[in-house]
């Protein structure tokens, strides 16, 4: 067995002297580190003999590779950080080029940031970021597959619909979420038409409020303000569900089963979200146009009779159509986010969490985008 490394001291006429012995090699790095931090202590003596000078003699050591030389420099550098006069012993028979490639490699200053190291950095940012969302898209659209797989193979076989479970998600999704949405809408419809009239009685075209508040809610607030809540609310209990199962190894246990997680557990909740969109929105803008009723009769002193007939001209059936477009294609694009950030769920509770708020700012961002790119394409065909 080869002799572990070690380290002598002696005092000598010039000083101390440090006597390395033994196989200095990576094979013993444990050992060579705690040498490497602390020499062993010089033998005591007076103070008048305490030596200034200090000597690290390699005449015995046996094998040596990069790793000793390394620790016999950081050795010899700690003595010279200590504000002692420090100097190696080589033999002639020693790998001289292995010493001068440490001490190159200690001696070496750190390249200074400049713009071409912040020039990298940004191009590597840009292309993790790239990356990552080609990951993204890939796993959505390959969920999206998945999922009109599934479907299909339901409708050639109803029984593997599970619709009883469907109809569960959508009284969780719609029915109950019901009450909070029609508030809502019913305070934006509020405020919208307090704005309205506030500023358009300076112009005398109060009337034209009523115009303002029916085309925004049907076309945009409704379904924006709807769909926003959907992922806010039944996006989030999604993602927090579906992770949590894959948490407790639910999903593949499903899979253990021969069950489809996709058919089973995601399929019904975007079934789900589908139909309830849609409804919720007739919903909104109902109580949106409500709200905004009961600003014109107490604000604005418009007759109810006048507020109606006001609806009744400025309502459009491709105003309501142009929402409910809208409401079921952003449902399904809120359940497959809320899917997809629930499988991504690791074994912790942080990840969960990073995943229900990852799937609720993603959700709405997609929804603000679908209704632009909505916007541009009824406008190109005249709705």
């Amino acid at each position: 067995m080869a002799p572990g490394p070690t380290l002598r001291a002696h005092r000598t006429a010039g000083g101390v002297t440090l006597s390395a012995q033994g196989d200095w090699t990576a094979a013993h790095a444990a050992e060579l580190e705690r040498l490497a931090h602390g020499a062993p202590s010089p033998p005591a003596g007076p103070p008048s003999q305490h030596a200034e000078a200090l000597t690290i003699d390699l005449g015995r050591v046996g094998r040596l590779d990069t790793f000793g030389v390394w620790a016999l420099e950081r050795l010899r550098r700690g003595a010279v950080d200590a504000g002692a006069q420090a100097q190696l012993t080589i033999p002639a028979d020693a790998r001289a080029d292995l010493f001068a490639g440490v001490d190159k490699a200690l001696s070496r200053p750190p390249p200074p940031a400049g713009r071409r190291q912040a020039l990298a950095g940004l191009l590597e940012r840009i292309g993790l970021g790239a990356q990552a969302f080609s990951v993204d898209v890939a796993a959505f659209l390959d969920l999206v597959g998945r999922l009109a797989f599934c479907f299909w193979r339901g409708l050639l076989s109803p029984s593997r619909l599970r619709l009883r479970s469907a109809v569960h998600h959508l009284d969780r999704t719609g029915l109950r979420a019901t009450p909070i949405i029609a508030l809502m809408c019913f305070l934006i419809g509020c405020i919208i038409a307090q704005q309205g009239f506030f500023h358009f009685q300076r112009f005398g075209a109060t009337n034209y409020v009523v115009d303002l508040v029916t085309i925004l809610v049907l076309r945009e607030i409704g379904v924006l303000l709807v769909t926003i809540m959907v992922a806010g609310r039944s996006g989030s209990a999604y993602t927090a569900e579906i992770g949590s199962m894959k948490m407790r190894e639910e999903i593949d246990a499903l899979r253990t089963m021969g069950l489809d997680p996709i058919e089973y557990l995601i399929l019904p909740r975007i079934l789900a979200l589908i139909v309830a969109a849609p409804l919720l929105t007739i919903v909104g803008n109902g109580a949106a146009l409500y709200g905004a009723g009961v600003v014109a009769a107490t604000y604005g002193d418009m007759s109810p009779a006048v507020y109606l007939e006001r609806l009744h001209e400025a309502a459009s059936h491709i105003d309501l159509e142009v929402g409910l477009i809208k409401a079921p294609v952003m449902a399904f694009v809120i359940g497959v986010v809320a899917a997809l950030e629930g499988l991504k769920v690791q074994g912790s509770a942080e990840s969960l969490g990073l995943g229900a708020t990852a799937s609720v700012v993603r959700s709405i961002f997609f929804v603000i985008v679908l209704d632009g790119i909505f916007a541009v394409l009824f406008a190109a065909v005249g709705m």
